[in-house]
């Protein structure tokens, strides 16, 4: 697309400059005239620009902008093809209270779209912006009346303007068939093709083919402009509302250029944002994904949000907040395992859909969670299925900004036959409100229903009252005009203001249309005067009723659907129902089959309930399948019906195979079942929950109809459960049935109980056969043989209890047992005891430690639990015995003859104040046993109270998995609470409703560390303190306590870091930097002020951070800083990384001559010199007599330097060196330097010599210069002084003599004084002076150096 006029450049006057400035707002271009702006003034700018607009031909189109600037700017609008002169088209107007200034186009055609632009100007500069403005042609034929109507609105646009601004603010702008709204192209930009049709109804467009056809070449233009900056976009996620006062949208992009600018909109307003997470509008980059969210909703926040880069539209999202509240809100629910849960409530207002969280996670509809909504939309259902322990846990229901929650308990089955067994699944529900919440949602429908006739009812008297006056006004005009040739006309709009209310609630105005064919012809056919006369009294009628300028003042619809077709699964034979509501009860409709329209016949009925259509499929076969439609009116709805044909079994059937089929042993069991449905057809039998395999056991018979297992040769290990499970494409059916198969028991089983041996009887017991073979047990036979004899006595049968008594005994003797169990089935194998022995003495071993029940002053209660072993017999009782405390004698509680026979004893003779301890024995036949250990010691006395709260409870250290508390005992108070005796220190998670102990016995001490806690996790805390009567009330901490250390802003703890650093390049450089902070903090690398690159390696760690270069370049030198960030501060710190390597030698030297006794060294640069900015020179000297090295000058950053003492007579060499933070190169050599001169005789006549005097005081004939150096370089002073005789010249640092300071290099050479520093520091600065004395005087010269850090 060119933009001719955008090319264009305004010519600035004489004088102005023309500075170009970035404006906030992308997309504006900025043009400033001066150099710079006086104070309080400022150059234009846009702070809201127009937005690109999408409109329908015929509509009222406008731009607005707001514009800053002082001295107020001239405002002026363009286009780039044509003109916007013509002021019928084109209206420019300037609200002053807004500060909007709009470019309006009322009755917008299709030459009109193209590109216009907005300037802004006053004397120090010039703003402009650029929108767009598209025009969608009208794809039908409008009726006659209506395309005069627009063309005479045309010609009389700018007549009425004014009057019609007046009024627009008092009246509602009429909405014609096709109206598109201005969202409604960005919206289906960003939207799914499933959303098409809903956006398109919400917006009243029935044109689908044209807007797909504009569709797709907005999106091709988008997508151009989108290539310039985005690489990849996709999952477009449009804004909803995910928690409780927390709306987001989000999308995966790729941008070509990661410092690209995003913007964010609202309604075209910019809209600021950050990356933390607390603010208003916030922006979340995980990887590719963009998440934008909206904290804290308010009802202002609704509205069409744009997110830009570089000013290009990327993503439009549409936030409406629904306007209800909760009537009912969901309650606590409480269920067993494997039941459904239901959680419903009621709204205030209708809602098709409301957000579902389940323990902070979105739930959608599936086959874990059915989410249900009433046919009026009040109710809405959440039913959990299957519960099991871990769906427990808090629910939430959202509706727009409004929220409520409720927990799920689920406990575990109360069947012990179940436990450790996957329970089948239940079939009924949990919760729910029933009737009542149907009732609740009944009258807030008859409220609602009420509230919308009231507001018919004034709508209808406004639009009375309107019309009466607009009438009144026509028969003044009548009045005044001086021929009035149809006045019977005009009472025919009289019937036109009164609304007529439909089913759904809007007024519509009665036959329109017909009303302006009638009145259109007359003008055409009469006289010239009377139609000028008359068309002022047609005017006003035709602006309400169809100008785009004047809004009606009810909005007639049309017909529409208040409920549409939903998809529909129904089982083959069966019968299936289609249905759709519309908004008017006279309205009829067509049905249609795959774009074919049907009628009704036997099995396919068609049913008018008012404004409620059924389509009623009976007996529904697969011919019945596909999409059916719906169309009344220009409208229309579709669904798809399913015909599925999924497993069923005949009912009777099915009873009789879930009958058990009970067998023998070694016997055959065969079950069978029959079956109907789409094939293929999977058919799996179960036992006991294992799938079973074909085998010579197991057989397995399919068919088409039916199935049949056959289990050969059954044995007692094949009882269980049987299970035919059949599966389709449609659905699966189980059927349930159990084998029994009957054997003989299994043997008694021991280990055989002694109740008594006695010298008269042996009493045993024993334990029942753990399988009774299917039947119940009949009888026990016994036998018995007396140790010793070969021979066993036959006892006979016994009823069926485990148990046997034998009088028949011998004092002494040993007798042996066998056992056999009887059932119908049969006899088992015999079970044989151990010896018994009648008669001997065993007494019983120690019971348990008594324990303290209760302590009073005059009565202490103890209990125990029996000894383990009872030596053979019953106990008969129990002895007990008590020792005070310091006493080594114990007294028997209880008189020798008369045992305590339960296992509870009050022992009533104690002594007030005394401390008590308690032993006991247990009693059998053969006497008293050994005694249990002792209790512990309790004081008589009556019981304490509870102790009071603790106090001071607070927190003293705290990390990612621990936490330490500490507190003070809480006060004594008489008669009200008792001192503590220890304490209990309580936790909970915050996602849990249950306290746990963090110690099992009372804590002494009054401080106590957890341990073992999830990092970052919520947790509340509380203590209780304890004593002998009891638990205190707990004493909670103000607030939660999150798993984490205390809050630290960041700090280095490495105070020896280094500041600069050099690296050899090809070499790895590591940067490792400590720190402590807490909560962990975010880590941020930037060099030179930027993002690291993806050369370099940043690894963090707790409490260190670290930055390695593989490999280094050269191109990797420069400052490396560090930011450390977490809620509390940040600090950073700086590190120079400088990669360089060996320098290369300087090229060839060259020397000169140029004043007798001096040389000029130069040479060329190294190769290095323009990479490393470091690099500097260094020149050595050999003479042909010391024949040694010698440096004469070094930190040269030129090429050349001046070497003096050249003696004639001798050979000179130079050597030049590259040197840099590394090193030094290899030299670059000179050639041999030197001057023969030969003596020749020569005579010379000197005229009488006078004397002369050359004798002068001292002077500085070069003085010294000012010198800054960096800290830890070198630093060279020189100076020129001349006298006769030669002065003494003596150097000084801030007034103190330095020619004795061996830390500098000081010489003087024909009058040449230097003085070198070779490692400056932070001391060397101050005031150098150099003092030259003679016999004749004194002179000085002084510098000033500075130390550069």
């Amino acid at each position: 697309m060119k933009f001719t006029k955008s090319k264009e450049v305004e010519p600035t006057a004489p004088g102005q400059v023309a500075i170009k400035k970035r404006s906030k707002v992308p997309g504006v271009m900025i043009t400033q005239f001066v150099e710079e702006i006086p104070a309080g003034k400022s150059h234009p700018d846009f702070s809201r620009k127009p937005i690109a607009l999408t409109i329908q031909e015929g509509k009222f189109a406008f731009f607005k902008a707001i514009i800053t600037g002082d001295p107020t700017p001239n405002v002026s609008w363009d286009r780039n093809n044509g003109d916007t002169s013509d002021p019928g088209r084109y209206m420019v107007s300037y609200d002053p209270v807004s500060g909007e200034h709009q470019l309006q186009m009322p009755n917008v055609g299709v030459d009109q779209a193209d590109t216009y632009k907005c300037y802004a100007s006053n004397d120090y500069g010039r703003a402009v912006v650029t929108v767009t403005l598209n025009v969608i042609e009208v794809g039908f034929k409008k009726s006659k009346a209506m395309q005069e109507a627009r063309l005479e609105q045309r010609e009389k646009a700018v007549v009425d303007l004014k009057k019609t601004l007046r009024t627009r603010s008092d009246q509602k702008e009429a909405k014609k068939d096709g109206e598109v709204d201005e969202k409604f192209w960005e919206l289906l930009l960003s939207a799914d093709k499933k959303d098409y049709e809903r956006i398109c109804i919400e917006y009243g467009v029935t044109d689908f083919r044209g807007m797909l056809k504009k569709l797709n070449e907005k999106k091709r233009e988008i997508e151009e402009q989108q290539s310039q900056y985005i690489e990849h976009l996709s999952n477009l996620r449009h804004i909803e509302i995910k928690t409780p006062g927390c709306a987001e949208f989000e999308f995966e992009m790729d941008l070509k250029d990661p410092t690209s600018k995003i913007f964010l909109f609202k309604d075209g307003v910019m809209v600021p944002f950050t990356n933390e997470t607390d603010e208003k509008h916030s922006l979340r980059q995980v990887g590719r994904k963009y998440i934008f969210s909206v904290h804290g909703l308010n009802p202002e926040d609704a509205g069409l949000y744009q997110v830009d880069i570089e000013g290009v539209n990327v993503f439009s999202t549409d936030f409406k907040i629904p306007v209800a509240d909760f009537l009912v809100k969901i309650q606590e629910v409480k269920c067993v395992e494997r039941e459904d849960a239901v959680f419903e409530c009621v709204l205030s207002a209708p809602l098709p859909k409301i957000s579902w969280i389940g323990k902070n996670v979105p739930l959608e509809k599936g086959e874990k969670y059915d989410i249900t909504v009433s046919e009026d939309m009040l109710i809405h259902r959440l039913v959990v299925q299957d519960c099991m322990q871990v769906d427990k846990g808090i629910y939430a229901a959202v509706a727009g900004m409004k929220s409520c929650n409720a927990w799920l308990v689920v406990d575990p089955d109360p069947d012990p036959n179940q436990r450790g067994k996957k329970a089948a699944r239940k079939t009924t529900q949990a919760g729910g409100g029933g009737t009542d919440l149907i009732k609740i949602a009944a009258e807030q429908q008859e409220k609602l229903q009420k509230e919308r006739d009231e507001r018919m009812e004034q709508l209808k008297q406004i639009q009375a009252e309107a019309a009466a006056k607009e009438e009144e006004k026509l028969a003044e005009e009548e009045t005044a005009a001086p021929e009035a040739p149809k006045p019977k006309a005009k009472p025919k709009p009289k019937p036109k203001p009164e609304p007529k209310p439909d089913s759904g609630g809007v007024a519509e105005e009665p036959e329109p249309e017909p009303e302006v064919e009638e009145e259109q012809p007359e003008p055409e056919e009469a006289v010239p005067p009377p139609p000028e006369e008359e068309t002022p009294s047609e005017e006003p009628r035709k602006r309400v009723r169809t100008g785009p300028l004047i809004q009606d003042t009810v909005i007639d619809p049309g017909v529409h659907f208040i409920s549409g077709l939903s998809d529909v699964h129904a089982i083959i034979g069966q019968s299936a129902e289609l249905e759709c509501k519309l908004s008017r009860d006279e309205c009829d409709g067509i049905w249609y089959k795959d774009g074919k329209e049907i009628t009704a016949t036997d099995d396919l009925k068609i049913v008018k309930d008012g404004a409620v259509h059924k389509l009623i499929v009976t007996n529904c076969t697969e011919e019945d399948n596909g999409k059916y439609r719906f169309e009344a009116d220009g409208r229309k709805t579709e669904a798809i019906l399913v015909v599925e044909d999924p497993p069923r079994m005949n009912q009777d059937d099915l009873a009789k195979f879930s009958e058990p089929v009970i067998i023998r042993v070694g016997q055959n069991a065969t079950f069978k079942l029959e079956f109907v449905g789409r094939e293929p057809m999977k058919v799996q039998w179960y036992s006991e929950g294992e799938e079973m395999i074909e085998d010579n056991h197991t057989r397995i018979e399919k068919s088409a109809s039916h199935s049949r297992l056959l289990l050969v040769k059954c044995q007692r290990k094949d009882s269980g459960e049987v299970k035919l499970k059949l599966k389709n494409e449609y659905g699966t059916i189980e059927a349930l049935s159990r084998l029994i198969v009957l054997d003989k028991p299994t043997n008694p089983m021991g280990p055989v109980e002694v109740l008594e041996a006695s010298a008269s009887c042996v009493e045993f017991k024993w334990r029942p056969p753990k399988d009774d073979g299917g039947s119940p047990l009949i009888n026990y036979n016994l036998e018995r043989n007396q140790i010793g004899r070969n021979s066993w006595t036959k006892i006979g049968n016994i009823p069926g209890e485990p148990h046997y008594k034998d009088t028949d005994v011998d004092h002494g003797r040993k007798y042996c047992y066998r056992i056999r169990a009887l059932t119908a089935e049969g006899t088992s194998d015999v079970f044989e005891t151990t010896d018994i022995q009648a008669g001997t003495k065993a007494y019983p071993g120690p019971p348990s430690t008594p324990k303290v029940v209760s302590a009073f002053k005059n009565c202490i209660t103890l209990a125990w639990s029996p000894p383990t072993n009872t030596g053979g017999t019953n106990i008969v009782g129990y002895n007990m015995e008590k020792r005070k405390r310091g006493s080594n004698l114990w007294g028997q509680v209880n008189p020798p003859d008369e045992p305590i026979k339960g296992k509870q004893c009050d022992v009533k003779e104690v002594v007030e104040g005394m401390e008590y301890e308690f032993r006991v024995s247990a009693i059998n036949f053969s006497g008293a046993g050994e005694p249990s250990t002792p209790s512990e010691f309790v004081i008589a006395r009556d019981p304490k109270k509870p102790p009071g709260k603790v106090i001071d409870l607070k927190v003293t250290d705290s990390t990612y998995t621990s936490l330490s508390l500490s507190w003070t005992k809480p006060k004594e108070e008489a008669g009200v609470q008792d001192e503590a005796k220890g304490y209990f220190v309580e936790l909970r998670p915050a996602e849990n409703t249950e306290w746990g102990r963090c110690n099992s016995n009372p804590l002494i001490s009054s401080s106590y560390t957890i341990i073992g806690l999830k990092s970052m996790a919520m947790y509340w805390v509380r203590v209780v303190a304890t004593n002998e009567g009891g638990d205190g009330e707990p004493r909670d901490l103000d607030n939660y306590i999150i798993a984490m250390p205390p809050p630290v802003r960041p700090n280095f703890t490495n105070r020896k870091m280094k500041s600069f650093m050099v690296v050899r390049a090809e070499n790895s450089a590591r940067v490792i930097i400590d720190f402590e902070a807490s909560p962990m903090p975010t880590i941020i690398w930037l060099k030179d002020g930027t993002p690291v690159s993806k050369r370099v390696t940043v690894s963090n760690a707790d409490g260190t951070s670290q930055i390695l270069i593989p490999s280094a370049e050269r191109s990797d030198s420069g400052i490396y800083t560090i930011i450390v960030k977490n809620i509390v501060g940040q600090e950073t710190f700086s590190v120079e990384i400088r990669v360089t390597d060996d320098p290369k030698p300087p090229g060839p030297v060259e020397l000169e001559e140029n004043v007798p006794g001096t040389l000029t060294v130069s040479w060329d640069s190294s190769a290095d010199e323009k990479r490393d900015n470091h690099l500097h020179y260094m020149v050595m000297k050999r003479d042909s007599i010391k024949r040694t090295w010698q440096t004469v000058a070094d930190r040269l950053f030129n090429n050349n330097f001046t070497a003096i003492n050249i003696m004639p007579g001798r050979e000179y060499k130079f050597r030049v060196y590259s040197k840099n933070d590394i090193g030094l190169s290899e030299p670059s050599e000179s050639q041999t330097w030197g001057i023969i001169r030969k003596k020749e005789k020569y005579r010379l006549n000197l005229a009488p010599s006078k004397p002369c005097n050359f004798d002068s005081a001292p002077i500085f004939t070069v003085p010294l210069k000012t010198h800054a150096t960096p800290e830890k370089y070198e630093c060279y002073m020189s100076c020129a002084v001349r006298g006769d005789p030669i002065p003494h010249v003596t150097w000084y640092r801030n007034n103190v003599s330095l020619n004795t300071n061996t830390n500098y290099y000081i010489s003087n050479t024909c009058g040449v004084c230097s003085m070198l520093i070779l490692r400056v520091g932070a001391k060397d600065n101050g005031e150098y002076k150099a003092v030259a004395e003679n016999s004749l005087g004194r002179a000085e010269c002084s510098t000033q150096l500075t130390i550069l850090e």
